[in-house]
């Protein structure tokens, strides 16, 4: 199974609500988790603090980056079990970070080339390992994804990949790098609790009465850029408007009543699989 393989599953979201606000600056293998452990303590575990999500989408990785040496019930290397919960060179999920992302010299556990979704996905299956039960979850299907977000969902029309799609909404090239299996489908279900504060909307008037209405990518103490609603760039000096709102509010739709949860699914299993690579 390769990386593309190990993509995706389902996760309840989380309802956030925002206010808007005027006139304001919104500042192989295998050793994954190895090494990691064995008497030296325990490492605490946070089972209420992992998205279900994530858990899913890290077995996926374990299965198909580690297994090789540490076996799909965690036992493979002697000595070694991943499910107990006990690390011998980590007690934080910084440290768990550190031994996946560096390795241990000396022994078997080499350093993973992770990215930040992919490293979370890890931490939050290693840690709810013992517990985690594979028949729990939903998990998605990549080109089903795809299909749901070219037609159904029509995504396009506002988000961008690779040369095709608008650039009204950010860009989902490289999403499945910089998101996590929890927060997509949290993006999707209620958009406003995972809007980032550079991408939200606003409103801007000019002292000549011009209205623009875009998203910002950049602001400073002077000027903002933004791309307004026709897709056109646009840098304003604040000096010259007479209004400027930023708004908390995502313009993007919830899809948790126009998707299935299986839909949802696989087209979080389809951001995740964009890596922009």
């Amino acid at each position: 199974m390769n990386r593309q393989e190990a993509q995706g599953a389902t996760v309840r979201g989380a309802t956030v609500r925002g206010a808007r606000v005027r006139g304001a600056t919104v500042r192989g293998a295998a050793s994954v988790a190895v090494a990691v452990l064995l008497n030296l303590g325990a490492a605490q575990l946070h089972p209420g603090e992992y998205a279900p999500a994530d858990i899913a989408y890290g077995s996926r990785l374990y299965d198909a980056q580690c297994t090789t040496c540490h076996g799909a019930s965690g036992d493979g290397v002697g000595g070694v079990d991943l499910r107990s919960g006990k690390f011998r060179n980590a007690v934080t999920d910084q440290d768990l970070t550190r031994v996946v992302t560096t390795g241990i010299p000396g022994t078997g556990m080499q350093a993973f080339k992770f990215d930040a979704s992919e490293i979370s996905g890890i931490i939050a299956f290693l840690r709810n390992m013992n517990a985690f039960d594979r028949g729990s979850v939903t998990v998605g299907d990549a080109a089903r994804g795809r299909a749901v977000f070219d037609g159904k969902g029509a995504c396009a029309r506002c988000h961008r990949i690779g040369t095709q799609g608008s650039r009204v909404a950010p860009d989902l090239s490289d999403i499945g790098a910089i998101r996590s299996a929890g927060s997509l489908p949290r993006s999707l279900m209620d958009p406003t609790s995972q809007m980032m504060p550079i991408n939200r909307p606003v409103r801007a008037v000019t002292r000549d009465g011009k209205v623009v209405n875009g998203r910002r990518l950049n602001e400073d103490t002077y000027t903002v850029q933004l791309i307004d609603d026709q897709e056109r760039l646009v840098s304003l000096a604040k000096s010259d408007l007479a209004e400027f709102t930023i708004a908390t509010v995502s313009p993007m739709p919830s899809f948790s009543s126009r998707l299935t949860p299986d839909e949802i699914a696989d087209v979080v299993a389809y951001l995740l699989s964009l890596k922009g690579r």
